[in-house]
């Protein structure tokens, strides 16, 4: 909730301050896969998640679970009808017994690893960064719900504009067509 800081401007010798109340304990997640099908445009399909807790010891996850992403994963099969070509990074959660066993059950979906940090080669991270430089630059949010409505609103305005997410994967050194 902390507001990222891009650019901004002060007078000589005043450095600008942007002050930010308190500290908040809400937190969103957001898994979102870039979908690209060689002759269609892309898509890109995502689901936010929100922190419920109240206060910092309550019990439960914060983030997403691997049923999340099972369930992310099986919806996106059902959009886009064909098989899945999955290619994500090293998150803890992506490596669990439960996803591993779904993954090996799924004869629709292939599943390749990124190397252990290598955000270069993920598309998504173009994403995120357009967001951190576009909507959520320089904002304060009030409360997890703003960020959230922020969130959402950016993510809407790539979703459906193929040539973004086209960016997203021509910074990488990936091919879109199959070899």
């Amino acid at each position: 909730m902390t507001p990222p800081a891009t650019r901004t401007w002060g007078r000589r010798g005043h450095p600008p301050v942007v002050r930010v109340r308190g500290r908040s304990r809400g937190r969103v997640s957001i898994a979102a896969p870039a979908c690209y099908k060689p002759g269609h445009p892309a898509r890109l399909i995502y689901r936010p998640r929100r922190d419920e807790r109240t206060s910092g010891h309550a019990k439960g996850r914060r983030s997403f679970a691997w049923s999340d992403y099972r369930d992310l994963l099986t919806a996106a099969h059902h959009q886009l009808g064909d098989p899945i070509v999955l290619i994500w990074d090293n998150l803890n959660t992506h490596l669990t017994v439960g996803m591993r066993a779904f993954i090996a059950e799924c004869d629709w979906l292939s599943v390749y690893q990124l190397p252990s940090y290598a955000p270069d080669l993920n598309p998504v991270e173009g994403i995120w960064s357009r967001l951190r430089r576009g909507p959520l630059a320089n904002v304060a949010f009030t409360d997890p719900d703003h960020l959230l409505r922020v969130l959402r609103r950016g993510l809407r305005k790539v979703q459906y504009r193929s040539h973004l997410l086209d960016g997203c994967l021509a910074g990488t050194p990936l091919a879109r067509t199959p070899a």
